[in-house]
């Protein structure tokens, strides 16, 4: 890709941002809404998260291939049918008549937001190559999910009262439109330099890795363990078949190698404990804001903005201070943050008064704020660019896997403590061994990022670069 001036290449971060607003915008104004979907449609707790683990679930099984694929085809292209996909989804959202179809129609618009978020980190990896500019540019990527957060619930908030739950997906037309038109426009074509085959057989063992785990955790509540094991053994089976299959193929879906860099593999498992506790977070505060404590959509939508806020304005200070020293700082300030903002929930009951909740929430959003950009940057930087796709690709499952997780943890643990008790006064007590596990996943962000952050990571990162480059080139071939 020919080098670009420095306004195109902010041109093309903004266009990227664009995707990325309507990703996760959907997502912020779906969980102000959820209370008006369950009583609309006459969903359950397990409904509820099905609404939302459709679309994580579906985004996390696809996003490695769409990664794979750009990085084939070319990235702009399967960009831009991404957004043509996304957008024919939310439009599909918006006439669901009844909540089976809308979780069919989430998944729909999944399908499209898998060619979204890692083609446009791809993209953005290869159009800023100095380390530093990236790390700025993964910085402002990150602050479009505090913009998005601080957005989602007041509009979703507005849109719920004034028009109604299903108005929430017609803002993704206007957006998905322009960056569809931008994208034609403003931003080059890019691929690998040499074309990865395509590996169906892996691809359809993620599918039921993650189909059949979330299903059991979902479904437990109601089921019972019974029903479920099948499943729970389904997933086991083909994670066994995914870690016997995939090292010995010569270009798999999911390159284990990567794994191999204690840094990359830290980043993976601090992206899933991060944004399970950001899906799990929401989905008790939304229910707790709207079912218990009596409020409107809006004003549960303003309670969510000392969360939101904070995420906004430390994502770029947290990717300017990637770029200047290291991801370490960034991780140990997230962990301390999320683990006090769990405590406070888990041990004092945060949610019953307003001073201990405001600041709960706050805690909570500088924690998060934080986690983004070493995540992105982590993930990419030290791999070969030819492999950007694949990497950013890993980056984005963990993260849509970790949100499905959350969500599926989160709710079954409250449907099971729920039980058949009045809502209001059970639901307290309910979510508190949710919010126990919130903090333990605080706890795992602070370890992981300790570890996997020093001088002894970086040395297993510079090997496992060195083994994934082509003969000929680094230092594996000068040996």
């Amino acid at each position: 890709m020919p080098e670009l001036s420095h306004r195109r290449r902010l041109l093309v971060l903004a266009i990227c941002c664009m995707s990325l607003l309507i990703v996760s915008l959907d997502n912020t104004v779906l969980n102000v809404a959820l209370p008006s979907i369950q009583h609309d449609l006459a969903a359950t707790t397990s409904g509820l998260q099905w609404a939302i683990d459709a679309y994580t679930l579906v985004l996390a099984a696809l996003l490695m291939l769409a990664g794979s694929t750009a990085d084939r085809i070319g990235r702009k292209r399967v960009f831009m049918a991404g957004l043509v996909v996304f957008t024919l989804g939310s439009v599909l959202c918006s006439l669901a008549p009844g909540l089976p179809w809308l979780v069919a129609f989430r998944m729909v618009q999944a399908v499209g937001g898998s060619m979204l978020n890692p083609v446009a980190m791809s993209i953005i990896t290869n159009t800023f190559t100095d380390p530093r500019e990236r790390a700025r540019a993964i910085g402002a990527w990150g602050a479009v999910v505090g913009i998005s957060m601080a957005a989602g619930p007041l509009v979703g908030g507005l849109l719920v009262e004034s028009v109604g739950w299903r108005a929430i997906f017609w803002i993704n037309l206007p957006v998905g439109l322009a960056a569809l038109l931008l994208t034609l426009r403003c931003v080059p074509e890019s691929r690998a330099p040499r074309a990865r085959r395509p590996d169906p057989v892996g691809q359809v063992l993620v599918i039921v890795l993650f189909g059949a785990l979330t299903y059991a955790i979902i479904e437990l509540p109601n089921a019972g363990p019974g029903a479920v094991l099948p499943f729970a053994v389904v997933a086991l089976a083909a994670l066994a078949g995914l870690l016997r299959y995939e090292p010995r193929r010569r270009e798999p879906l999911i390159d284990l190698r990567f794994f191999r860099s204690a840094p990359f593999s830290g980043a993976t498992a601090i992206a899933v404990c991060g944004f399970a506790s950001l899906g799990g977070f929401l989905f008790l505060s939304t229910l707790y804001l709207q079912n218990v404590r009596g409020l409107s959509a809006l004003h549960a939508g303003l309670w969510m903005l000392p969360m939101a806020v904070p995420t906004f304005l430390c994502a770029p200070l947290s990717g300017r201070l990637v770029g200047a020293r290291g991801p370490r700082a960034s991780l140990l300030v997230a962990g301390c943050a999320m683990t006090a903002s769990g405590l406070l929930f888990a041990l004092f009951e945060a949610e019953t008064s307003d001073v201990t909740l405001f600041l709960g929430y706050a805690l909570f959003g500088v924690g998060f704020g934080f986690v983004n950009a070493p995540i992105t940057n982590t993930a990419v930087s030290g791999m070969p660019r030819a492999q950007a796709g694949v990497a950013a690709a890993v980056a984005s499952t963990s993260r849509q896997l970790g949100s499905t997780l959350g969500v599926a943890v989160i709710g079954a643990v409250l449907a099971a403590g729920v039980g058949s008790a009045p809502y209001r006064e059970a639901f307290v007590d309910a979510a508190r061994p949710g919010w126990w596990i919130l903090t333990s996943c605080g706890v795992a962000v602070l370890a992981l990022g300790a570890l996997t952050t020093g001088a002894w990571a970086r040395r297993t990162a510079e090997r496992t670069a060195d083994r994934l480059r082509p003969a000929g080139t680094g230092e594996a071939a000068r040996a």
